[in-house]
């Protein structure tokens, strides 16, 4: 039987699109400034 896509791993899933990884591009700051309630996953 084939594998299915979707491999959850949370460690990669927060390494590429967590908080910290948005905090080094400055995605957070703009979120922030607009006033977002959630500013990342």
């Amino acid at each position: 039987m084939k594998k299915g896509t979707f491999q959850p791993n949370n460690r990669r899933k927060n390494k590429k699109h967590g908080f910290f990884s948005r905090m080094k591009s400055g995605i957070v700051n703009r979120r922030r400034s607009k006033g977002r309630k959630q500013l990342s996953k």
